[in-house]
Formats: C-alpha cells, structure tokens, sequence
C-alpha cells in the first residue's frame, strides 16, 4: 500500500547509544523522590523536585521547584527558589525568590527579588560580586529594637 522496497536496513541498532547532541542548552533534573548526598558539578541549568544535601557548584541556573529542597552549599551563576533552601548560597547574578520560598542561611548576590509570602531568614550581601564587601548588606535582627535601631542608622546614613 506505501509501496514496498525489499532492501532493508542492515544498520546495527543499539539500545545503549546516546542520543545526538542538539547543541543547545539542557536542563537537568532531580525529580521529587530523589534524594542525593555529597558533591553535584553542573555545567548547565539544573532543576531541583527531590533534595540535595551537600554542595552543588552549578555554571548555570539553579532552580529548586516547589518540592524541592536543598542543604549545604550552592554557587551558581542564577537561581530561582520555589521552595527550601538551608545553607550558603552564592549567586553570581540574579536570585529570585517566590511566594512559596522558605529560605535560611547565608546568601551573597548580585541582585535579589522577593516576592510577597517569601520566608526570607537570612544573612545576605549584596553587590556586584567583585567588591565582597561593597554593596548592600541585609542582615536579620534578633530583636525587634534592634531592629528599630538598624532601621534608625539606615536612615541617618542616607
């Protein structure tokens, strides 16, 4: 009916083979249920459903989903955070955090949204990541009056 052509293909076929580059970007992916420990290296962005305890020191984007949750240590070049983080994280760029963010820790970026609903308990530094010590600086108060303090010195520097 679609024609018949007798040749057939003599090409081995192997299960096992990889896939052809696209040379695009990729995304990798820690699905939910997936629990790793130790040491992740990512050249690409990577995508956080399951939880990392450890470091992951990613050239790319980190994004950690909604049921998503690391502890440790993350250095990226971005990264957007739907759900836990605890640790240190390094963010050559941008940080941008949900609605649904809970994060604790120490945090060092370039620049930083927050969006309303985030839990945000954290040390954080700001600036253009050149300077470690230039740029802004957030730091959580344990008091309310030092906080109110903060708040005064703040506006008496400005």
């Amino acid at each position: 009916m679609f024609g018949n052509n007798n040749a057939k293909d003599t090409t081995p076929k192997s299960k096992s083979s990889p896939a052809p580059a696209s040379g695009g970007h990729s995304l990798n992916t820690i699905s939910q249920g997936t629990v790793i420990e130790g040491k992740l290296t990512a050249k690409n962005d990577i995508r956080i459903d399951g939880t990392i305890k450890g470091t992951l020191d990613c050239e790319a984007k980190v994004i950690i989903g909604p049921t998503g949750f690391i502890e440790g240590e993350v250095s990226c070049d971005n990264a957007v955070i739907e759900g836990k983080f605890s640790g240190t994280l390094r963010v050559r760029e941008m940080l941008n955090l949900r609605e649904t963010a809970q994060v604790d820790g120490d945090i060092s970026t370039g620049k930083l949204t927050v969006q309303p609903g985030c839990i945000f308990n954290v040390n954080c530094s700001m600036g253009d990541g050149k300077n470690p010590g230039s740029g802004n600086s957030i730091s959580r108060p344990t008091t309310l009056e030092q906080a109110a303090k903060e708040k005064q010195r703040a506006k008496a520097d400005a």
